[in-house]
């Protein structure tokens, strides 16, 4: 078993852990400040919005010798307006030129024929009005809006209200993030950006449901016992899928990167950035969310019910009356966290304090010979 498989195996059976649920005042500051940042970003420099949202002419060459740069220089002159010009591969250049009308374009079109020596007819030119554009983010927010609502609805049904609301602010916490990159990084927005924020929206929702499940399961008569409060099974939780959220998050950003990095950077297909740097952004915040946000959240909420209040009041009474005990009185040999050290599979004690998984395991090989 590799070392990675190893150790998901210790976090699941809780031979090891960490106190996500504990330390979460850290992760809410850090969560804060990455989310000003974010919206200062946004607020100061704004978004690039493409050609399809602001309107404009998007011409298409034929082959030609004439250099991407030439050819942004050489539109420029001709429109007066800044222009994105891009290689489409055996010499086929795509241009973009921004708020410019019918007239504008057409005397663009004839000064740029002669600039790259081709046949004004060869142009292909294509005017996006601002409307179009309008239309497609009119029905991008209320796609967001439907979809959030039907988001929350679905998850207080499934589970609570809680988790609900955790995952509502979890989600509200990627798009902030994802689209304050945006505007620091200075990438054109256009329809693939927003098909791109769409998309991370299941992917942003699937760590969190998988370990609000886990909760559900372990939390089942909760009340009926005095080992653990509400917040140290969330943590439990959280650290027996932590491996598989690592896992599924590293696979989904490994293409996600290879279009970003390689295909937008190295081979200069900038369209690839459109969808990629909002896959790639929003892929990394909605694993980060799901374990340092949305469940801790889920604890804080769920710690203010007068039940779970009452719960960790008698948690807190037994670990006491415990620990005046003593091992040497026959009490139980419990850490401070109240979680029993438990042997792992090399041979060692785990940290009492660490332990956040099931109890001792059935020791192999212990039983009466016959």
């Amino acid at each position: 078993m590799s070392r990675l498989g190893s150790m998901g195996a210790r976090l699941y059976r809780g031979e090891v852990g960490y106190d996500f649920v504990g330390k979460r005042m850290i992760w809410y500051g850090v969560s804060i400040l990455i989310t000003i940042t974010a919206i200062v970003g946004l607020a100061v420099q704004g978004l690039n919005m493409g050609i399809e949202f602001k309107g404009g002419v998007v011409i298409t060459t034929p082959r030609t010798s004439v250099s991407v740069d030439d050819a942004r220089h050489a539109v420029e002159e001709a429109s007066g307006h800044p222009a994105i010009v891009q290689g489409l591969g055996d010499g086929e250049l795509r241009i973009q030129i921004s708020d410019v009308d019918t007239a504008e374009a057409n005397k663009i079109k004839t000064e740029l024929a002669d600039d790259l020596k081709v046949d004004e007819n060869q142009l292909n030119a294509d005017l996006v009005g601002p409307s179009w554009g309008e239309q497609i983010a009119n029905k991008a927010w209320t796609g967001l809006g439907i979809f959030m609502v039907l988001v929350v609805v679905y998850l207080a049904i499934a589970f609570e209200w809680r988790m609900a609301v955790a995952a509502l602010i979890a989600l509200i916490h990627d798009l902030t993030i994802t689209v304050g990159i945006y505007a620091l990084v200075g990438f054109e927005v256009t329809p693939g950006t927003v098909i791109g924020l769409l998309t991370i929206l299941g992917y942003s929702l699937y760590d969190t449901v998988v370990v609000f499940d886990g909760l559900k399961e372990a939390s089942k008569d909760i009340t009926k016992q005095t080992r653990w409060t509400y917040s140290e099974i969330a943590n439990r939780s959280l650290n027996s899928t932590l491996v598989r959220s690592i896992n599924t998050t590293v696979v989904a950003l490994l293409p996600v990167a290879g279009l970003l990095f390689i295909g937008g950077g190295f081979l200069g297909a900038g369209m690839l950035n459109d969808i990629s740097l909002s896959l790639f952004v929003g892929l990394a915040a909605g694993a980060y969310s799901s374990i340092f946000i949305a469940t801790p959240l889920v604890a804080d909420l769920k710690e203010r019910d007068p039940r779970m209040k009452a719960l960790k009041k008698r948690v807190l009474a037994k670990r006491a009356q415990d620990a005046e005990k003593g091992p040497s009185d026959g009490g139980p040999t419990e850490g401070p966290d109240g979680y029993e050290p438990q042997d792992t599979e090399d041979g060692d004690t785990a940290p009492a304090g660490a332990v956040v998984g099931q109890r001792r395991q059935p020791t192999r090989g212990r039983g009466k010979r016959r």
